[in-house]
């Protein structure tokens, strides 16, 4: 049993900080052995358990589209929804070809649009398929950092469009199938500014941040009616949407980060699957969060001062 002096007081503070240090270093630790196994050593889940067909939003470039060839690979049969027929059709094709064994739908669907012509399209599409898995990934960002008094009214209504509009409408689509079923899975792509206040990324980081918790959410209510909602949080992909041209350890290719992610499908509410996004997120989990902040406030404003003296040079 530790004992201390009664007139000497900061022994006990110095025991109580001791004490607190190690529980916080502790679960830090706890944390990171966590996510190495759920990285590296985790079996994926029988994905064809939750039904034949899954279904890709925004599924003919970056993630979408890897995300599309891996559940393929996995024995779904895929239905694509994008906004360019004609790159639905190459996709389609493609896909067809490397899984010749899956079944292979598209949709054309104009999410900045979703109206309830499109809805009707959607639902009628969905309805003769046994809807297992539902992946929310379309989605929009920045041109480049703002602060957010420089965003436009239509900048600002097609964040909330494309990133939350679609994302409640798509799942209310889905769910009553696989609620009459007792089985699916629904995977709403978010981002890691959800995670954290992300500057000059406010109205992103906000709807992001907005599916993040009507996934949580919906996970507690759908959970034990054996419907399983996740939140995947990536940081940054090689994608058109993401401006950056080469994959590299912390900015993985499409299709490596959707191996990481189908992998992850069933499993926590919450996950940033790829190894080097989870790696940093428990570091910014780990520090001061002023000093995050800091350097991601620091960090947009660089790249919004480039952006403007691009942009300036051009006009």
């Amino acid at each position: 049993m530790v004992s201390f002096d009664r007139s000497k007081p900061e022994e006990a503070l110095v025991l109580v900080a001791a004490a607190v240090g190690g529980l916080v270093v502790l679960r830090a630790f706890l944390c990171f052995l966590g996510a190495l196994y759920s990285t590296f050593l985790r079996p994926a889940k029988n994905l064809k358990k939750y039904g034949e067909w899954a279904v890709v939003t925004g599924a003919t470039d970056g993630i979408g589209k890897a995300m599309s060839f891996e559940l393929a690979k996995k024995g779904l049969n895929v239905l694509l929804i994008s906004r360019t027929e004609s790159k639905l059709v190459d996709v389609e094709k493609e896909l067809a070809a490397k899984c010749p064994k899956v079944k292979v739908a598209n949709l054309a669907i104009d999410y900045s649009n979703f109206d309830k012509a499109a809805q009707e399209a959607v639902s009628k599409a969905l309805s003769d398929k046994q809807i297992g898995i539902l992946v929310n990934n379309v989605g929009i960002s920045y041109p480049h950092p703002k602060f957010f008094n420089e965003l436009t009214d239509a900048e600002m209504e097609g964040l909330v469009t494309l990133n939350v509009t679609s994302t409640v409408a798509m799942t209310r689509l889905a769910l009553p199938a696989m609620l009459e079923r007792r089985r699916g899975a629904i995977v709403n792509m978010a981002s890691a500014a959800a995670v954290a206040p992300t500057a000059l990324l406010s109205g992103y980081s906000g709807a992001k941040g907005f599916v993040l918790k009507l996934s949580e959410s919906l996970n507690v209510e759908l959970a034990p009616k054996g419907v399983h909602v996740q939140c995947q949080v990536p940081l940054l992909v090689a994608t058109k949407l993401s401006k950056v041209r080469r994959a590299s350890w912390d900015k993985p290719s499409p299709a490596s980060y959707a191996r990481a992610a189908v992998a992850c499908i069933g499993y926590e509410r919450t996950c940033s699957p790829y190894w080097s996004h989870a790696l940093q997120l428990w570091v910014m989990d780990t520090l001061p969060f002023f000093l995050v902040n800091e350097v991601t406030y620091g960090m947009h404003l660089g790249l919004r001062k480039r952006a403007l003296a691009k942009a300036s040079k051009s006009s």
